[in-house]
């Protein structure tokens, strides 16, 4: 894929980014809706899509166990040296420095990944098992921390840890995954009628969460000047560093080659997690500097994809 196919082939993301960007900032469409916007595409148009996309995929190739284990032992060493800068700069309240952690090594894959790889690839399986690793293994991690560190909940350690666990577990996405491999895998055939249904409501996934993600950013606008060293180094780290530290891990250390290499390099230039502004509130720790992230990423993202798909389109 050259440079001009590349950015063929992102056309449509950035138009529908772009549109919804102007028509927020035109107030032709109310900036707040795109709440709406995203919660339809969170809490249904996703979960339609990747249910019916791993109840037809080959769980085999899917769930490739050396690319995803070489995915994991990079993100957690990304982990780690985000957690020891953080603590080296002075930040040592627990919350918080998790946070920075799923600011820099987590990605949005619901909201950006999914989207970006239907457009460049006409598929988004590969996005999948990353997605599960980050929904039932970081994300635990992250809420395991939140909920031990808040002062206001009651009941014991064991008890709160649980109930954000099980939370968790419980989000649509998480549930549409693990119903998807379920019934891949038990000899049941799903009506052709209702994978079709499925299908109708997944393919308003993409264009639907990046409108709603331009909505946002053209409500909120962009403080460019505003922005902090520490905001610089984390989306740096997240949109730069993260991608070639996985590329390093995945090739030498696990032997990783071929469309799963470029794979992993792409899902890791995806920009901070939606989710983040969301636990920030949630936990009210770093509100402000989880708004700013996840704006700012995804805008620095965006701008990058076009070299980074250049990037992963060369052989190995």
């Amino acid at each position: 894929m050259g440079a001009t196919g590349a950015l063929e082939r992102l056309a449509p993301v950035v138009l529908a980014f772009g549109c919804g960007v102007v028509l927020a900032r035109r107030k032709v469409v109310p900036a707040e809706s795109s709440k709406a916007f995203a919660d339809y595409a969170f809490l249904f148009a996703v979960p339609c899509f990747l249910f019916g996309n791993i109840y037809r995929s080959d769980l085999g190739a899917l769930f490739a166990w050396r690319a995803l284990s070489g995915y994991a032992a990079a993100a957690c060493a990304a982990a780690a040296l985000v957690g020891t800068a953080a603590w080296v700069l002075g930040v040592r309240e627990p919350r918080a420095v998790a946070l920075r952690i799923m600011a820099a090594v987590q990605v949005n894959t619901a909201y950006f990944a999914v989207p970006v790889f239907i457009m460049l690839f006409g598929d988004a399986a590969p996005v999948f098992p990353v997605l599960l690793f980050q929904v039932c293994v970081l994300s635990l991690v992250v809420i395991s921390v939140m909920e031990l560190g808040r002062p206001d909940r009651t009941g014991g350690p064991a008890r709160r840890l649980g109930s954000a666990v099980g939370a968790s577990l419980m989000t649509p996405v998480v549930i549409a995954c693990n119903a998807g491999i379920v019934l891949n895998l038990l000899p049941v055939t799903v009506p052709r009628v209702v994978l079709d249904s499925f299908a109708f409501v997944g393919d308003s996934a993409s264009p639907v969460a990046l409108f709603a993600l331009g909505l946002h950013l053209g409500g909120s606008g962009l403080d460019v000047r505003g922005t902090t060293r520490e905001e610089v180094c984390l989306i740096g780290f997240k949109c730069l560093a993260l991608p070639l530290i996985a590329y390093a891990v995945c090739r030498y250390a696990f032997g990783v080659e071929g469309d799963w290499l470029r794979y992993l390099v792409l899902i890791a230039a995806m920009p901070a997690p939606q989710n983040l502004f969301v636990f920030a509130q949630r936990y009210d720790v770093g509100v402000g500097l989880s708004a700013s992230l996840v704006i700012k990423s995804s805008v620095v993202a965006l701008a990058l994809l076009p070299l980074w798909t250049q990037l992963v389109a060369r052989p190995a």
